[in-house]
């Protein structure tokens, strides 16, 4: 008689607290909920977190308005937007609000700031770990956006702005979802942090490998990244192919462009060179891998510097750059073989010097397994809250998680986004931002997820 009596008063409230979505009533929920579910049950933490939406929204508005785009590409850093993030939440009840600064003269305050928020689970040797960050791509193009890149605006159920999807829709996403589980009363089966780091977009030296270097991260701990993710947030990254950028000098010798046979075009010779050595790269290295959701490697020529500035001469220099993404079975080895063949060749055939060389290069680290106990999690969460079953894939791009993996540590990568990130009138949707912070939330707890 008294179960059902209990039950019945739950009930109540539950329909009660479903009548609306206001802040004031997420308030209610995490004062109620205690009393009204079992110790050792999770309250009901989904719901927490959709009574945050127009917080949430607010939130992301807020912070688009402050640029954080890195040294290397024209911009002061992370420093104002990491102040904002740390002052917005002081208030949430996180356990330790820790901050793990790169020093970098180039940026303001002379520092990249990265921060770790935590709440104390019930098992303090083990840690979640959900890793965002706060730099964004600059602009490009202004005449191509329709709003201000800096000018937040929330039309049709999207929130605009440069760096909404990436990596603010997962950065707000693990703030709120760290809030409803303060809220709920209950402590996560670990320690759970979220992490604001800067620097991804430029090569993570003062990002995330700072803080792999400061040895923050145990070997069983739990990571997600959420920094891929397609429309319908059925894919979990736990692979990533190698990335290599590789630099394309080729010397010719200058002249007037009206006597062409008393020079050598080094424009022409390297024009020459990218067709053939394309070509060849992809008729060698044509094998396929059906994890990655491009199952080949990729080559291709991006970035050409500026050979000279007038037009009435022949180029005596000219410099391009192909961007190499390399499934596991391909190295770069391999790969600068072919391109030194085909550069001797044409640089013959031509009367030039073709020299290739690796600009930069990250071996791809062993993925995840499929049976780690990040991926069970992430997967129970998605089903639980999305009512789907996620496919395990494997990608092109460079994450956080390449970082985490190469320590030896089991990383999974997720999201739910439109895949509009680097684009200009880029955009989150606010259904996506709720979504994912309900599944970031689960994941602390396992036996409930």
């Amino acid at each position: 008689m008294k179960l059902r009596i209990y039950k019945y008063v739950q009930n109540i409230f539950k329909a009660v607290f479903t009548l609306s979505e206001s802040s004031a009533e997420g308030r209610a929920k995490a004062y109620f909920y205690p009393y009204l579910y079992p110790a050792g049950v999770p309250m009901k933490i989904t719901e927490i977190v959709e009574s945050y939406e127009e917080e949430m929204v607010d939130a992301m508005k807020e912070m688009l308005k402050i640029e954080a785009i890195s040294p290397e590409s024209g911009g002061k850093g992370e420093l104002k937007r990491a102040e904002f993030l740390q002052k917005w939440i002081s208030d949430f009840g996180f356990d330790e609000i820790e901050r793990y600064d790169a020093k970098d003269v180039r940026a303001e305050g002379g520092i990249r700031p990265n921060m770790v928020a935590t709440i104390h689970g019930k098992n303090r040797d083990q840690r979640i770990w959900i890793i965002s960050h706060m730099d964004t791509v600059p602009v490009g193009d202004i005449s191509k956006w329709k709003t201000g890149p800096f000018e937040p605006v929330v039309k049709e159920g999207k929130i605009y702005g440069r760096g909404a999807e990436d990596n603010g829709q997962s950065l707000i996403a693990s703030m709120y979802a760290a809030k409803a589980i303060i809220d709920s009363g209950e402590a996560p089966d670990y320690d759970f942090s979220i992490v604001f780091v800067s620097d991804e977009e430029t090569g993570s030296k003062y990002g995330i490998q700072h803080l792999v270097n400061l040895g923050l991260f145990r070997k069983d701990d739990i990571v997600i990244v959420p920094d891929h993710g397609v429309p319908q947030g059925n894919e979990i990254e736990i692979a990533e192919k190698s990335i290599y950028w590789v630099k394309v000098t080729t010397y010719g010798k200058q002249t007037h462009s009206s006597i062409p046979n008393t020079g050598i075009n080094a424009l022409r010779a390297g024009a020459k060179y990218l067709v053939e050595v394309d070509r060849a790269l992809h008729e060698r290295f044509s094998e396929k891998d059906k994890l990655f959701t491009v199952p080949v490697s990729t080559f291709e020529p991006t970035k050409k510097e500026e050979n000279q500035p007038n037009i009435n001469a022949v180029p005596g220099e000219d410099v391009f750059y192909f961007d190499m993404r390399l499934i596991p079975t391909h190295n770069i080895t391999d790969i600068m073989v072919v391109m030194n063949e085909v550069a001797e060749k044409v640089s013959k055939e031509t009367g030039t010097k073709i020299s290739p060389e690796v600009y930069r290069g990250e071996p791809a680290p062993p993925a995840t397994p499929a049976d780690s106990e990040v991926v069970i999690r992430l997967k129970n969460a998605i089903e639980k809250v999305r009512g789907i079953e996620p496919k395990l894939v494997g990608i092109g791009g460079g994450t956080c998680a390449a970082y985490i993996r190469y320590k030896g540590i089991p990383a999974a990568v997720w999201s739910t986004i439109d895949e509009t990130m680097h684009q200009a009138n880029e955009y989150c949707k606010i259904e996506n931002l709720v979504s994912d912070a309900k599944v970031f939330s689960m994941i602390g707890f396992h036996g409930h997820s």
